[in-house]
């Protein structure tokens, strides 16, 4: 379904006008921005936004919308136009402040500060990750829910890529994934303009991207003149009606379009016009208006509610069929489109922790995840996992899961073999979330966050529901050695905003680590901690099983807690994941000594800072020394004991030997840790 028939020819051309002029004014006002690929792909968005996407500016969130994501996202005055002209909540006056502290245009587009923006597109090419993510979402939604006769699941995910994001290795991972999987559903049109901000490409970006796509298994639509919208529109109905796997649009096109001394040049790509360039503009283009001022004619052709109304009204009318045939079926859709987690998942939680304290189970930590996804994937049929290529050292699957499968329609299943693809699959796993309808979750070692780090942050500044399972967290996956073994990974994930990090010692923190992850809200408020992404460190060797009473199972949850408690304790020792069971040895070892320390176990220090300051004085009391310990970096852990406590852990890299022989080796051992106690009470 296309969203409006084509204008003519001279109208056509003013509403591609309108883009250049507001953008470049943006630009002006703010002495700060990127003009060209706005002014430059002006055509290729009236063709997209006028004649094919299928929105209603009057709700943003209507999930039978197609979702529309601009890659390139420095320029950001592109869509903020779009939005403006088609209806949006987005006046002039918002244009008017763009890149101003608190307005909703900021330099690069951001979900929920902006009516209509469907991701955070910030870094290059993880915006064209996320179209994947939220394309391969339509499709498993659709395989999940459409029924004969009821198709309530059937929109597209269109994005617009530059170079930059093409020259980005993420758009090769997932690029070549969404080719392998057939994504007939995602179109995304490439502004070939053959600039960056160093200049002309060519001398650093020579690939034949068409036949790079073609390889991946896309069809491609090449060298298309972007500055004629029938060729463009033309183009899209072609890769629309293509149904054997994602499309490729090249449009060919001249950065700055418009502008007489600038086009085609890099100086236009990152900076202000200048007004008396601007001047020349509106000349060339024999557009008389004002600064931020778009005729009544144009604004009208532009408008996108009453036919936007029109589209969500008819999907509305087929949902309403859909429900009255399919009443359990339509609920749950709209409770996973929500968010929400399904009645009674509070007091279901409750019961798997009673069972996990019941089997009291020494396991890897890597292992005790698999038992809680086994669970949670019960209650919980949005969970969709994956792992990147590592399913059998993760285990991120569980009995009777079912993979997702390259097939015409997709093969629906829960778990995705992402490829040996970490940072592909994080901004995929942010595109699923985003879309809505899916809790993803993917695994891979600690050691290789590193490749994913950028999409995580993104999932961070964006608030959304996402898992990462990060097993073989520290020197005790042994043989590897030091280019597998993490220690800086720990303390460098706890420095990202609003990435709650779970290092957890045992069964039952595992699973409260867990229940944590799928709890926390996928917000997009301004509220910091309102919800946001999970990070679950776990470990390749088998973890003791702790005992605990109910009131401390209940404090896990606060993130640290007073696991082991000693009468007139002189000290306390923190510590986390395989290195509490090193805390409790020492404890007793130091009893047997007269010596009575405090063990406090913190599985989330991010969660145990949020707790009021009477809890955490409880657990950590003023005047009594402490030592923390954790097979990883010291520096981190000096924010809880101070320049006068000790740090057991390691400031090298690992060595490639056993486990056991590692711990020795680097003293990280329970005598290591009492000592560490000694050296603070003498």
């Amino acid at each position: 379904m296309s969203a409006s028939t084509s204008p003519d020819t001279a109208m056509a051309s003013r509403m591609a006008n309108a883009i250049r002029v507001l953008s470049m004014d943006a630009v002006q006002q703010a002495n700060s921005g990127h003009p060209g690929a706005p002014m430059g792909l002006a055509e290729v968005a009236e063709a997209l936004w006028n004649r094919h996407l299928v929105h209603n500016p009057a709700d943003p969130a209507w999930p039978g919308r197609d979702r529309f994501v601009l890659s390139n996202g420095h320029g950001s005055m592109l869509l903020y136009s779009l939005l403006h002209l088609t209806g949006y909540d987005l006046p002039a006056s918002e244009l008017r402040n763009f890149r101003q502290l608190h307005s909703r245009t900021p330099g690069h587009p951001e979900v929920g500060i902006t009516p209509g923006v469907e991701t955070t597109t910030g870094p290059l090419g993880q915006g064209l990750a996320n179209a994947v993510g939220l394309a391969l979402a339509e499709q498993l939604l659709a395989a999940e829910f459409n029924r004969d006769g009821h198709t309530v699941v059937d929109h597209h995910t269109y994005a617009i890529v530059g170079d930059g994001c093409l020259m980005e290795g993420i758009s090769h991972e997932a690029c070549s994934l969404a080719g392998t999987l057939g994504l007939s559903k995602l179109v995304v049109l490439y502004d070939a303009n053959g600039i960056s901000i160093d200049g002309h490409v060519e001398h650093w970006f020579a690939d034949d991207t068409a036949k790079r796509f073609e390889a991946y298994g896309w069809n491609v639509v090449r060298d298309v003149d972007g500055h004629d919208a029938n060729a463009v529109s033309a183009a899209i109905d072609a890769a629309r009606g293509a149904n054997a796997g994602p499309s490729l649009i090249v449009c060919r096109t001249i950065i700055g379009k418009g502008s007489p001394k600038m086009a085609g040049t890099h100086n236009v790509h990152g900076a202000p016009l200048g007004a008396e360039e601007i001047l020349a503009t509106r000349g060339a283009l024999a557009w008389t208006d004002d600064a931020f001022v778009v005729a009544d004619d144009i604004h009208a052709a532009w408008d996108a509610r009453e036919r936007g109304a029109k589209a969500q009204a008819e999907w509305q009318q087929r949902f309403d069929a859909y429900a009255k045939t399919h009443p359990e079926l339509a609920a749950e859709f709209l409770r996973r489109m929500r968010g929400d987690l399904p009645e009674g998942f509070a007091d279901r939680l409750a019961g798997l922790l009673a069972s996990t304290v019941e089997k009291a189970e020494t396991v890897a930590s890597r292992k005790a995840s698999q038992y809680a996804i086994t669970a949670l994937v019960e209650i919980l049929p949005e969970m969709l996992g994956g792992s990147a290529d590592l399913t059998g050292s993760n285990f991120t699957d569980w009995k009777g899961a079912v993979a997702v499968r390259a097939g015409r329609p997709l093969h629906a299943g829960r778990h995705i073999n992402y490829g040996v693809r970490e940072f592909g699959m994080a901004a995929i796993m942010n595109g699923l979330a985003l879309h809505g309808g899916y809790l993803p979750f993917g695994g891979t070692f600690l050691t290789f966050s590193d490749y994913s780090r950028n999409a995580i942050r993104m999932a961070a500044l964006m608030k959304q529901r996402v898992v990462h399972v990060f097993t073989h967290d520290s020197i005790g996956l042994g043989e590897d050695g030091p280019t597998h073994q993490s220690v800086e990974h720990a303390a460098s994930l706890r420095l990202i905003p609003n990435l709650s990090v779970w290092r957890p010692c045992d069964t039952v923190e595992t699973l409260v680590a867990w229940g944590h992850a799928v709890q926390r809200p996928a917000s997009i408020g301004m509220e910091v901690h309102a919800g946001g992404p999970t990070a679950l460190l776990l470990s390749r060797q088998n973890l003791p099983f702790v005992q605990r009473d109910d009131a401390t199972i209940a404090a896990v949850a606060r993130g640290g807690y007073v696991l082991r408690d000693a009468q007139d304790a002189k000290a306390v020792i923190i510590a986390t994941g395989s290195e509490v069971a090193l805390a409790l040895a020492a404890q007793e070892a130091l009893a047997a000594e007269g010596v009575a320390v405090r063990v406090v176990s913190m599985p989330s220090t991010d969660v145990f800072d949020r707790q009021d300051k009477a809890w955490r004085a409880s657990v950590l009391p003023a005047g009594l020394p402490r030592v923390a310990v954790e097979a990883g970096i010291t520096d981190y852990w000096r924010k809880y004991v101070g320049l006068d406590g000790e740090v057991v852990g390691i400031d090298t890299f690992g060595e490639s030997a056993p486990a056991g022989v590692l711990f020795k080796h680097f003293g990280i051992t329970a005598e290591g840790v009492a000592h560490a106690v000694r050296r603070v009470l003498a």
